[in-house]
């Protein structure tokens, strides 16, 4: 007997029972439907999971990504990733007492800190914040717009549940229909009762305040704790800089730690900073006279005659080239140490890196690393291509800074946020002594490099607590280089000493 197939069996049933068959097909259509929506379901919910594991940190999962759409990137190996984000929290509810303004001025990590110090003031105060101005008639000239640098949206959703941002201010308010709000400057250093006795009743009359300057306006020390904190998540998690900025540094970063362990050397003998301080040290008498002639034209760089000698000797100058190869060397690094130049144009150009580039051959820009397509984007804005040496400097294994400039202390504050990182905080008053003596052949070269290594044994970046000097702000640490409060156990930070605390010696 012929055996009839599966399939032609059933045929044959439907053929004897239509209405059984078309039952059949209906539920078979139902089933591919089901399946069909369960698939773009998985696929969304995926997409999603991806998304937001590369808003909060971009490489989180990108073998994930690359597993799906068939890419093999190497993963980057960015060793500066801050703690996991908490999740969004709820907007906090809260009666404003005003609209607060601010206009930032200085360089990247000036305005950086600025910007948390006001997202402090405006908590405190419960006022809304309008996204801040940044300062575009500064030495550097920089046309960015806070959008341009930070992510934005971030910065606002992250705080909702501490303050009200707003990206501009209602149109009753702006100066283009008439309105003028109090402009002024909040006293320098200042600590929570100035703003609540000063500024705060000021809003009674005034429904928009604007700060025209707001560099170091509140206190290193004496705040309180919550508001310490705050001023640490600014930091460390709402500023997050644009996806463009961040996937550059990254690449960048990666770039250099697949061809091992590198230093970051802030030299900060750049134009700009020689004329403000008045350093010449090493200059030419033609360039001495330029530097000078900068620092007349611009009427906020108070001190115009300044003697280069007394400045270097109370160690006020930025080491030169020449003598950050001989300190380098004294702290044992070699010719085989890979070492970022983390700056922008240094003064006197490659001439003047000649004798550390012979020293350390290894030695590399930004400029070299990448395409300059890839730059493109960011040439002509400073504050742009300053956020890719941060993220190197936060990223790379040893920090070294040659003047301690706003970059230096905050990228100093990052790296002991993120474990004690090794920052050698150069003191560079004693090397100034041990560099002449040296030079003069007072010190060989073997008591100089001990005398070196022994000057800053204590200076590696290890947890301490700030320095504070009463009345006297300038004297004491800056809060942002060492931002105690935000990863000590308890609001004494007597345990930030205790021995499970050390610096990270890598080389």
């Amino acid at each position: 007997m012929e055996v009839r197939s599966e399939s032609e069996a059933l045929q044959v049933k439907l053929d004897k029972f239509p209405g059984q068959g078309q039952a059949v097909q209906k539920t078979r259509l139902q089933v591919w439907f089901i399946r069909v929506c369960s698939s773009i379901l998985i696929w969304t919910c995926l997409v999603q999971l991806v998304a937001v594991g590369e808003l909060w940190h971009p490489q989180l999962l990108t073998g994930l990504s690359n597993r799906f759409t068939g890419t093999h990137k190497l993963s980057i190996r960015v060793e500066e990733s801050l703690p996991f984000p908490p999740p969004l929290l709820p907007a906090r509810e809260y009666k404003s007492n005003g609209f607060l303004t601010v206009s930032c001025n200085g360089g990247l990590n000036q305005m950086r800190a600025a910007i948390c110090d006001m997202v402090t003031v405006a908590r405190l105060l419960n006022l809304t914040l309008v996204v801040p101005e940044l300062d575009k008639t500064s030495f550097w000239a920089d046309p960015s717009n806070f959008e341009d640098i930070f992510d934005v949206r971030h910065f606002i959703d992250s705080l909702k549940d501490e303050v009200r941002i707003v990206k501009r201010l209602p149109k009753r308010f702006n100066r283009r229909y008439g309105y003028q709000p109090l402009d002024m400057p909040p006293v320098s250093w200042s600590n929570e009762s100035y703003y609540l006795q000063q500024i705060l009743p000021l809003f009674s009359r005034h429904n928009v305040i604007h700060f025209n300057r707001t560099d170091t306006r509140l206190a290193n020390n004496g705040i309180s704790l919550d508001l310490q904190k705050l001023r640490c998540r600014v930091n460390f998690q709402a500023l997050k800089f644009t996806p463009q900025i961040e996937a550059l540094g990254y690449k960048l970063v990666h770039i250099l730690q697949d061809k091992g362990p590198f230093v970051a050397l802030h030299l900060r003998y750049e134009m700009d900073m020689l004329a403000f301080s008045g350093c010449t040290q090493g200059c030419t008498e033609e360039e001495a006279e330029e530097l000078k002639r900068l620092r007349y034209a611009f009427p906020w760089w108070r001190e115009k005659e300044i003697v280069s000698e007394e400045r270097r000797s109370q160690g006020l100058c930025p080491l030169t080239p020449e003598e950050a190869a001989l300190v380098l060397q004294a702290l044992g690094f070699d010719k085989r140490t890979q070492i970022y130049i983390a700056s922008g144009e240094i003064y006197g150009s490659e001439r003047r890196l000649a004798v550390l580039r012979a020293a350390f051959p290894r030695i590399v820009k930004k400029e070299m690393l990448l395409d300059l397509e890839d730059l493109r984007q960011f040439q002509n804005h400073s504050s742009q291509m300053a956020a890719l040496d941060f993220m190197v400097s936060v990223s790379s294994n040893t920090f070294i800074p040659s003047y301690d400039g706003n970059m230096a202390r905050v990228v100093e504050g990052h790296r002991r946020y993120l474990g004690f990182k090794k920052t050698i905080q150069l003191d560079r008053r004693r090397l100034v002594e041990l560099l002449d003596m040296h030079q003069n052949r007072t010190l060989s070269w073997h008591e100089f490099s001990v005398a070196v290594r022994l000057a800053h044994e204590r200076r590696m970046g290890q947890p301490t607590l700030r320095r504070v000097v009463p009345d006297k702000p300038k004297e004491e640490d800056y809060f942002y280089a060492n931002p105690q409060e935000c990863f000590c156990n308890r609001s004494s930070c007597d345990d930030l000493l205790g021995p499970s605390n050390s610096t990270e010696e890598v080389r």
